[in-house]
């Protein structure tokens, strides 16, 4: 009735177009806006930090109006030297963290190393040969080297100094069902906004089965915008990988799936790889490694070949 959004933040109160969502259009609106002016790889990445700069805004506006002491370094740090998107938990002084083990620094280490390796080692060996596949290779090094290397490090540096920092992934390749993988293990960041955002007011209303597909559509649309959109192709198959794994989310919870030992053990372990990795290529589709992927690949120099 008064132009404002009926949805509630997680403290229940009303949330604003205006005041709390605007920032979540106006940079992926920045990066449209560029889009013209800009190679397609540029724009992947301006439409990733502006969705990305927009959330965490979000989340650090929530946490204030949560939490009563956070002070200004936290606040800093939150923003820009962690990538996670647990707002209240790193900004609230009273909740506390364990020193990193020194093994977890090493198998950190190992982890960017090998993404080195694949980055800078085996990529431009295998570009004259098969452009495709020398763009997944240095994707995964990329992936390698930042979401499990360096991020991951700086989760731990946080721990080190006693902030509650989670890492973004937490060995994914341990996840035993879906919903260990999607909820725990691979990017909580993205967690943290789809269970408070979207996924807990959904189920109020739509119920238990319908709100993880809504939310892993939604996912969907937000991968369209950072992957498709600057491909210019591959439309619809981010949606339908996301959308693939809500069903198996849904079904890993049916008493069939329960009664041949789905989301738990090897099986459940097995389950989750296949639906997981076996459609990968609807997610980073060929227009995807073609168009973006290697482009920025030539320009750090994991192609062989000189700019």
């Amino acid at each position: 009735m008064n132009g404002q959004c009926a949805i509630k933040r997680p403290d229940g109160k009303r949330l604003s177009h205006v005041t709390d969502f605007g920032l979540l259009l106006i940079f992926p609106m920045a990066a449209i806006i560029l889009r013209p002016h800009v190679a397609n790889w540029i724009f992947m990445w301006a439409m990733a930090v502006g969705l990305y700069a927009g959330c965490k805004w979000q989340t650090y506006q929530a946490a204030q109006r949560l939490i009563t002491k956070s002070g200004w370094r936290r606040a800093v740090g939150y923003l820009l030297a962690y990538p996670g998107m647990n707002a209240r938990e790193f900004l609230d002084h009273n909740e506390g963290s364990g020193r990193p083990r020194p093994t977890e620094w090493l198998v950190v280490g190992i982890k960017f190393l090998v993404g080195v390796i694949l980055l800078y080692g085996v990529t431009p060996r295998v570009f004259p040969a098969n452009p495709l596949l020398a763009g997944w290779t240095g994707m995964v090094g990329l992936i390698l080297i930042l979401h499990f290397g360096v991020f991951h490090w700086l989760a731990l540096a946080w721990q080190r100094a006693g902030v509650k920092a989670t890492p973004l992934m937490l060995s994914p390749l341990r996840a035993t069902s879906l919903a260990e993988f999607w909820g725990r293990r691979w990017n909580t960041g993205f967690k943290e906004l789809s269970w408070q955002w979207m996924f807990r007011p959904l189920q109020r209303k739509t119920g238990a089965v319908t709100a993880p597909l809504l939310v892993f559509g939604a996912s969907g649309l937000i991968h369209e915008l950072v992957i498709s959109l600057p491909a210019r192709g591959g439309y619809g198959l981010p949606t339908l990988y996301f959308l693939l794994q809500g069903l198996g989310l849904v079904a890993e919870r049916t008493a069939l799936a329960r009664h041949l030992g789905l989301g738990r053990g090897w099986r459940g372990w097995l389950f989750t790889i296949l639906i997981t990795s076996v459609p990968v290529f609807w997610l980073f589709h060929p227009p995807f490694i073609q168009h973006v992927i290697l482009p920025t690949l030539h320009v750090i120099g994991a192609t062989g070949i000189p700019i």
